[in-house]
């Protein structure tokens, strides 16, 4: 009894030994069908990022109206990331504005003092760097007072 319990055992164990053998055929002939179509959507994909390169080349849009998207699309963007804020992030959202506006504080510096004598248009970067200053300067003062009056809020009101 015992010797047909193994024999069964035995034979249970290669029928199942076989599935495991056809299944792992159909997931390498799965996987080899995969491999080639990722190889043909990288192939595909290569074809078209060299199109948009050569209409990129031959396009008559100049600089200046791809950096103007660029700033329009910016400005839509830190608008609505802005105002979906919800109220209890808007001073850790302050800090963050503050850390930009040192960035900014500093490329309006390096603006300023930049020799431009050569140039003839001189004076608009100047002028725009101190203006880059001027309003960065009093962001980040603005954001400093708010967040001073948010950390006076939670402080404990001495008698």
């Amino acid at each position: 009894m015992a010797a047909q319990e193994n024999r069964d055992a035995i034979e249970q164990a290669a029928r199942t030994a076989e599935e495991a053998a056809k299944a792992a055929e159909a997931a390498a002939a799965n996987a080899t069908t995969n491999a080639e179509s990722a190889a043909a959507a990288a192939e595909q994909a290569r074809t078209i990022a060299d199109q948009l390169a050569v209409i990129a080349a031959a396009s008559p849009i100049s600089d200046f109206v791809f950096l103007i998207t660029i700033f329009v699309l910016a400005i839509f963007v830190g608008y609505y990331v802005v105002w979906s804020v919800t109220p209890a992030l808007h001073t850790p959202l302050m800090s963050v504005t503050n850390a930009i506006s040192s960035v900014v504080v500093v490329g309006a510096l390096i603006a300023l003092g930049a020799d431009l004598t050569v140039s003839a248009a001189g004076f608009w970067p100047k002028a725009l760097g101190f203006a880059g200053v001027a309003l960065a300067s009093v962001n980040i003062f603005g954001g400093f007072l708010v967040t001073q009056r948010m950390l006076a809020m939670y402080k404990k009101k001495e008698r």
